[in-house]
């Protein structure tokens, strides 16, 4: 039996799953905008929500991988026509639905952590976006009105509390230098 979850004010229940960005067809599939880790995420949903407070509900019945994007096809959705309706919207998932790796997190709950050096214990500012080019995350640190980027990288994050909103890092040489 799982263990109940439950969720502080900073923990999302309802997460951005990605956006419709057209229609697919002519029986109400969906061109979709993944920003999560990818179509695995997506197909282990049986439900999505158009709006983040979960009441608005769609019956995911098909999810398939299209070179960057995933076509959707919902129960509700039976035409072209009602697809339509959906274009620029965002989807949202349920958390307690979907599954993740032990060691990865949400980016909802990494948003708004402090960052405070591992050794030290000086604080660096709060986590205010997370970007992702290729290689790694970037975690977007603000401090006041300084903005420093930090890789999300073995090297640099010692470790991530999202209950506690901490992330410890050990600084690389010159990343917080004002020099």
């Amino acid at each position: 039996m799982p263990v109940p979850f439950y969720y502080s004010e900073a923990m999302e229940k309802y997460l951005e799953l990605g956006k419709v960005n057209n229609t697919h067809g002519l029986k109400g599939e969906v061109k979709f905008e993944m920003w999560c880790d990818g179509i695995d995420y997506v197909r282990q949903l049986s439900k999505v929500f158009l709006d983040k407070n979960g009441t608005k509900q769609l019956t995911l019945v098909s999810a398939r991988p299209q070179k960057n994007i995933a076509i959707l096809k919902f129960a509700e959705i039976p035409s072209i026509n009602e697809a339509e309706e959906l274009k620029g919207k965002i989807l949202y998932c349920d958390r307690d639905e979907a599954q993740i790796d032990d060691d990865a997190f949400y980016i909802a709950d990494i948003i708004g952590c402090r960052v405070t050096d591992a050794d030290t214990g000086e604080d660096y500012g709060k986590i205010t976006d997370v970007q992702n080019y290729g290689s790694c995350d970037i975690y977007d640190v603000k401090n006041g009105k300084n903005h420093t980027l930090i890789p999300a990288i073995p090297n640099v994050i010692v470790e991530i509390d999202t209950e506690k909103q901490v992330v410890l890092i050990k600084p690389m040489k010159g990343l917080f230098d004002e020099n």
